[in-house]
């Protein structure tokens, strides 16, 4: 939306929201509060008063993701723990929720074994065929979009409309463009959810996910929801992907140029029977760092991935270029289907063991 910061002025927001505070003598880093408890006045603060339902680090942290986001923002301990304490707070029994087949795993397992003897109930659908989905007597729509593990992008604006027109909330998973390349909130989505354990931090090292909305009253009760459940990070975790944060712009332009440098080499190998990439689209500023390659066979896929140097994981988004297997994990793709996140490294070199790779495997 036109009133809105674009993207490089909230990540400058972000970055600056402490220095530009600074008295004589502060520490310009955001200081790590290691607390669970707090002295208390007569009447406390719901922020300080335990740790369950605030402190100083997680509360900072929060502050810098709502500037990213333009929207209040709650922090949970895994991306997974925002799935879950949103669709508590969101949803009630005899709610259906429609989620992508195509889409992470994790969420429909969430949906089907822990919510369902609770009386919600789960519907799925491709990524390809979401814009003609039938929405009717459906309480929310979770997509990711590119989706994962097939990078299929998704109009978010026009699935937003037929959502409310319907009478359904529009979750969208926003991991793979993070709130730099995509913007789902000002596009009408009723609230995001980014697995930070990824590109947002950055290193590999932690586990954090986070949710955004503009609902003042959805927030409300996921706060609720997150201080009844303790589903609260720690400072030291919060305070790490902080870290992460202030490089997130640096990161992903390498990041994004790492992919789009190695797209013509895979394409042109004939070790390679297809490659998927996002397509354009107006709603992203990037088609972002992941790449999906199908090998002849899951060994093959393997041995690519060691030849090139890639580290064999799940996760994605890290400093160092990495694979996964996708098959592996249930996902309905070729055993040799690789999702392959392209990382910070020097591109000139990177390509030259991308290309050195391919002629060995």
């Amino acid at each position: 939306m036109s009133d809105r910061p674009d993207p490089t002025t909230r990540f400058h927001a972000m970055l600056h929201a402490r220095s530009g505070a600074l008295e004589p003598g502060d520490p310009v880093p955001e200081p790590l509060v290691m607390t669970s408890a707090f002295a208390l006045s007569e009447q406390p603060a719901p922020d300080r008063s335990y740790g369950r339902m605030a402190t100083p680090t997680v509360s900072a942290v929060e502050a810098r993701l709502a500037l990213l986001e333009d929207a209040p923002c709650l922090l949970f301990p895994s991306g997974m723990g925002a799935y879950g304490a949103l669709m508590m707070a969101a949803l009630e029994t005899g709610d259906r929720v429609l989620l992508l087949s195509d889409g992470y795993y994790a969420a429909r397992a969430l949906t089907e074994t822990v919510l369902a003897p609770f009386g919600i109930t789960m519907q799925t659908c491709a990524a390809r065929d979401i814009a003609t989905a039938p929405l009717d007597g459906l309480a929310m729509v979770i997509v990711e979009t590119p989706s994962n593990p097939g990078l299929d992008v998704i109009d978010i604006a026009a699935l937003a409309e037929r959502c409310h027109a319907a009478g359904a909330r529009l979750v969208v998973d926003n991991t793979v463009c993070t709130p730099l390349l995509q913007q789902p909130l000002d596009l009408g989505a009723d609230a995001v959810i980014v697995s930070d354990t990824k590109a947002m931090g950055g290193h590999s090292d932690l586990l954090m996910g986070h949710v955004a909305s503009r609902d003042a009253g959805l927030m409300e009760r996921l706060h609720a929801t997150r201080s009844l459940a303790g589903a609260i990070p720690g400072p030291f975790e919060a305070w790490l992907l902080l870290r992460g944060l202030e490089t997130l712009d640096l990161r992903l332009a390498r990041m994004c140029e790492n992919a789009r440098a190695a797209l013509p080499i895979l394409s042109a190998s004939d070790k390679v029977s297809d490659v998927i990439y996002p397509a354009p689209h107006p709603q992203t500023s990037d088609q972002g760092f992941l790449v999906g390659a199908t090998f002849a066979d899951a060994p093959t896929a393997d041995r690519f991935l060691e030849l090139a140097g890639f580290a064999p994981t799940t996760s994605f988004g890290g400093l160092h270029s990495s694979g996964d297997r996708r098959a592996r994990w249930g996902d309905a793709v070729p055993a040799g289907f690789l999702r392959l996140s392209f990382g910070t490294e020097p591109t000139d070199r990177l390509m030259a063991d991308l290309a050195r790779a391919l002629d060995r495997v």
